[in-house]
């Protein structure tokens, strides 16, 4: 007995100072397959969730404790991922691609294309990306936000530019529309293709009401919580963000050559701003927008034939599987009942950056073009 046990020690030893196998992940197929790996011996039951896709893949393990899956052939775009093992989730460890988020970090892999697309760090002119600190004392805490300026862009030149707000979804940061969404890679490559004006982007951070994102905090179905949120961003937005850049940055400051849009619940907030604030914006935009309530009437109470003198553009849009899909078209429905003239967008895809960067694609390219009307206000 005391032979085996040394024996049994010995072993033991000697498989612990032995190297873990090496975990190439994620790795991506020719045909556009991913194959994803993660090295946990002891787990029971793994399974990946892969962006766009309708359910997680169960991960199968072999001999060397690796789980592993390939998902099928996936369109070239950049997707996001992470695992779940025995209930937790997790992130993969062999990729340094993290996709910044203040709820839920994720991983982040690309399948290219034959050709390079939009986002793709191109040899072209590119812009910069700007990154501002502040303390808000509509909100009560120091908070930042993003700039992009285009190619070309210079401080000491008399050339000022139109200006796009454009803002996060939930639980993202200030960085998400750059580091997730690819904005300033987006908008370098339109503007070189001529398919974009020249124009100024700034990112806020999207909270009026911070403890929204507590997890242990009310709901976020909670509808005072929810209109705080939003009041709250509209006003440091319009008395702190954008006093802040028209000083530091050569931006137009006619509301014609501002536009305003987002994403999920940025997209209810640019509705929500634009359309309750048309003296500062005539270009309004929401990509698969989510918060801006049931009561259609109180939450946008200038809705009428006049606002379609105001705005250039009432652009919505929406992927077909996304959750939101229904409370978009019941918002459009009403716009439209009441005479505003809008352009409605539905898209195959989910609640996804897919839907979300390509929504940007199409309609930055719709904004501050000539010849257009000049709206009235």
């Amino acid at each position: 007995m005391h032979k085996l046990s040394l024996f049994t020690l010995a072993a033991t030893l000697t498989f612990a100072q032995q190297p873990p196998p090496a975990v190439h992940s994620p790795v991506v197929q020719t045909d556009g397959r991913i194959t994803f790996r993660l090295l946990a011996p002891y787990a029971q039951k793994v399974s990946v969730s892969i962006e766009g896709q309708p359910s997680p893949f169960p991960m199968q393990k072999d001999e060397q404790g690796i789980w592993g899956a390939t998902s099928p052939v996936l369109t070239p775009n950049i997707y996001g991922y992470s695992f779940t093992e025995d209930g937790v989730h997790i992130i993969d460890p062999s990729n340094t691609q993290i996709k910044p988020n203040l709820l839920s970090l994720s991983n982040a892999v690309e399948v290219p294309g034959p050709a390079p697309m939009s986002w793709d760090q191109a040899a072209i002119p590119h812009g910069e990306v700007h990154h501002h600190f502040y303390h808000s004392t509509v909100v009560g805490d120091n908070r930042d936000f993003y700039v992009y300026t285009p190619p070309n862009y210079n401080p000491a030149a008399s050339v000022t530019y139109p200006v796009l707000y454009l803002l996060h979804g939930f639980s993202d940061d200030a960085s998400g529309w750059t580091s997730v969404g690819k904005a300033n890679l987006i908008l370098d490559y339109l503007i070189d293709a001529n398919l974009a004006k020249p124009m100024i982007v700034v990112m806020p951070l999207g909270y009026g009401a911070p403890e929204i994102l507590h997890r242990t905090g009310p709901p976020t179905s909670n509808p005072d919580l929810r209109e705080r949120n939003i009041a709250n961003f509209r006003t440091a937005l319009i008395d702190e963000v954008m006093p802040a850049v028209e000083r530091a940055y050569k931006m137009d400051t006619d509301r014609n050559s501002r536009a305003i849009a987002g994403l999920s619940m940025g997209g209810a907030e640019s509705l929500l701003t634009g359309l309750n604030r048309m003296d500062k914006f005539s270009w309004v935009g929401s990509f698969s927008a989510g918060g801006a309530g049931d009561d259609f009437a109180a939450a946008f109470p200038q809705a009428g034939e006049e606002m379609n003198q105001k705005l250039h553009l009432l652009w919505m849009a929406c992927g077909t599987e996304d959750r939101l899909i229904d409370s978009n078209r019941k918002l459009i429905a009403w716009l439209k009942s009441k005479g505003v003239t809008l352009t409605q967008i539905e898209t195959p895809g989910m609640h996804t950056w897919m839907v979300w960067r390509n929504n940007l694609i199409h309609f930055a390219p719709l904004l501050f073009q000539k010849p257009a009307a000049q709206p009235t206000i």
